[in-house]
């Protein structure tokens, strides 16, 4: 989530349907997945092709599959049936009994009690609601009818077990929540009992406030005290506005809610102490942490209040990407970290308690906004020389962010030096300081993206872009007059004799000049031909090392391509040549790799070479001076294309040699002849 990075991807055939969410199994560290209903699909990390997965097909259509950390996975079936995966697996085509008739599953959810894993289901028939609670490896099974709410149903479901008892927490149409108490029976083994018993129902919490009400589509629970709820919030005389709310169940009050302008799926997800949820089109990831609940803390009384820690690392608004020091006036027992989509790697940690007589980081911020340069650097070092704590990434999060905030509002201020050593020694990210790297470019500090790119994990695609395009855009007079590290280039461009590289012999390999000249019509000319794009780097080594930089960034194709279509054409006909080159001096070595430090690999340079062909191969293929350049590259991948095809026709008999070579005895003096046929 962090880098937005997909680590895997899978996809079943045309015409088949994903008909229950994925899980993973914890055990095996392997996925289960069900599709058009019977179908279940196992597979690692590691398997490719969904298709040549495990398969099995069931014989009854499955409702939902829960994995449990220490129980593995339990499947529930739209009948009503409980197994744990193990013993379906056994008989994948064992007859699956209708514990439910007419009745329709509304939610599920599975928990540990002891060693035992527990299932608990709710149904609705007919406008009546059921629980079942089962222990499928004791073939224990106990049905429910939920007490009937005049003029108000439930919308949906949650649960915790404590102490032996089931804790059913209902929201209902009325905008309230109900809790229901069932105690688990500790029986061996019984069958469904014939007589239902009915369950009654408490109200827990009114979803309303000021005037204020909750118009609730999800809810978790957080712990004993604190629930969770999403859903619109109508005022009257106000447009009902998507919020995630935190409330107090113990003392009735609501903690704290934050407005989702964007809006969501309605969905809302918790798991180790993280929230999941959709917000506009992208998914969200809150960190949270519950304190001790007490009244004082409640109605916001609470003397000793991290409030101005909370304002500095605890900071709803990257909802919206607004700035990064704001002010959290609501004080309350529950601590929120609310994280965007690309700034979860490094805010890990809670704020620490701070002393009575310390300033707190974001206090002294404030009150260094004005300080002169001087003192400014002087205690943002002092700062960061502290001893480490689990917080101290995101301070110096913070102390980046300050700095840059002063570079945006005084033109003239822009400590160069200071930025680039603490990027160069801390461990930072491109979501902890993302003004930074906007700065730089802004101030055409080539080192300062350089070192951004090799050392960011998260850098969005939009301005790894914007820096390729600043590379290619600056002169190479103007580059030379910069310190660019040039580690990655100096051990393949010679950067004597005014910066143009020493011309050697190239064998690459498989690849011969009079091999391939029947694959294009075009007549090269001679002088062409003598230096072509291959042979001679396109760009002088400070470039060169800036684009080895882009090429190391990580990234998703589909949010790069749309911007790499932007790239104007001489300069993305310079880049490709630039990677042409790359290519074929990594086709020189037997292992294809270039030498040096932080160089780019065979990988990185063909993939780049693709999305740049991909973004613009028509405008390519108009353009005269490109022509010579595809035309090259077509006859190299060609000609090294013949020359693998080659050698797989021979991998057999090298095979059979290696073979041979560890049954002979190495005591044994022989000569022998092996005819390849």
């Amino acid at each position: 989530i962090s880098d937005q990075k997909p680590l895997g991807c899978w996809s079943v055939k045309h015409g088949q349907i994903l008909t229950c969410p994925v899980v993973c199994n914890f055990e095996t560290h392997e996925y289960i997945a069900v599709h058009d209903d019977k179908v279940l699909r196992i597979w690692k990390d590691e398997d490719i092709n969904l298709d040549k997965a495990f398969k099995a097909t069931l014989s009854a259509d499955v409702y939902r599959i829960h994995s449990l950390p220490h129980g593995g996975p339990v499947v529930l079936f739209r009948g009503g049936a409980v197994r744990t995966l193990d013993v379906l697996l056994e008989a994948p085509q064992q007859d699956i009994e209708n514990v439910i008739s007419g009745e329709v599953i509304r939610w599920s959810g599975a928990f540990m009690e002891g060693q035992q894993p527990i299932l608990i289901f709710t149904t609705e028939k007919d406008g009546d609601f059921f629980v079942y609670v089962q222990k499928p490896k004791l073939s224990s099974l106990h049905k429910y009818k939920l007490e009937q709410q005049e003029s108000a149903k439930p919308l949906c479901f949650t649960a915790h077990i404590t102490n032996q008892t089931v804790t059913l927490l209902c929201l209902y149409s009325n905008d309230s929540v109900y809790q229901v108490l069932i105690p688990l029976q500790q029986d061996t083994e019984e069958k469904l009992e014939e007589e239902e018993k009915i369950l009654s129902k408490s109200l827990l919490l009114s979803l309303s406030v000021s005037g204020a009400v909750l118009k609730g589509t999800s809810l978790v629970v957080l712990d004993k005290d604190h629930i969770a709820v999403l859903g619109n919030l109508a005022a009257p005389g106000k447009e009902p506005r998507e919020c995630l709310t935190i409330w107090n169940t113990k003392f009735q009050t609501l903690q704290t809610s934050k407005e989702l302008p964007l809006g969501t799926s309605g969905q809302l997800w918790c798991y180790e102490e993280k929230f999941f949820l959709i917000h506009g089109k992208v998914l969200t990831v809150i960190m949270y942490k519950c304190d001790t609940s007490s009244l004082a803390a409640a109605v916001g009384k609470l003397k000793d209040s991290q409030t101005p820690d909370v304002s500095s690392f605890m900071n709803w608004n990257t909802l919206e990407d607004e700035e990064l020091v704001v002010s959290f006036q609501s004080q309350e027992s529950v601590a929120l970290k609310a994280h965007s989509r690309m700034n979860l790697r490094s805010r890990r940690s809670t704020v620490a308690e701070e002393q009575p007589e310390t300033l707190s980081v974001g206090q002294l911020l404030l009150n260094l906004k004005d300080a002169s340069t001087y003192v400014l650097e002087a205690e943002l070092r002092q700062l960061m020389s502290k001893a480490p704590t689990p917080d101290l990434q995101a301070t110096i999060g913070c102390v980046v962010t300050a700095l840059t905030d002063r570079c945006k509002r005084n033109p003239k201020y822009y400590p160069q030096n200071f930025l680039q050593q603490i990027v160069e020694t801390r461990d930072l990210s491109y979501s902890l300081c993302p003004d930074l790297m906007a700065v730089a470019l802004e101030k055409k500090d080539m080192h300062l993206l350089q070192i951004c790119l090799e050392r960011f994990p998260d850098i969005p695609e939009e301005i790894t872009y914007a820096c390729l395009k600043a590379f290619l855009s600056t002169s190479e007079a103007h580059l030379q007059s910069i310190d660019v590290n040039l580690d990655s280039v100096v051990c393949y461009i010679d950067v004597e004799f005014d910066n143009k590289e020493v011309k050697t012999e190239i064998v690459e390999n498989g690849f011969s000049a009079e091999m391939d000249q029947d694959v294009c019509d075009t007549k090269m000319p001679k002088e062409s031909q003598s230096r072509s794009d291959g042979e001679c780097c396109p760009v002088g080594p400070q470039k060169a090392a800036l684009l080895n930089a882009v090429l190391h960034s990580a990234y998703t194709e589909t949010f790069l391509l749309p911007h790499l279509k932007n790239l104007p054409a001489r300069q993305a006909i310079l880049f490709l040549r630039y990677l042409y080159y790359l290519y074929v001096k990594c086709s020189e070595k037997v292992n294809t790799t270039l030498p040096g430090i932080r160089c780019p690999t065979i990988n990185q340079i063909m993939d780049w070479m693709c999305l740049l062909l991909d973004a613009h191969f028509t405008v390519m293929v108009m353009l005269p001076e490109a022509k010579e350049l595809l035309s090259n590259l077509h006859k190299f991948v060609r000609a090294q294309v013949r020359f693998y095809s080659e050698l797989s026709k021979i991998e057999g008999s090298l095979q059979e040699l290696q073979r041979l070579n560890h049954l002979r005895e190495s005591q044994t003096y022989s000569i022998e002849v092996l005819e390849i046929i």
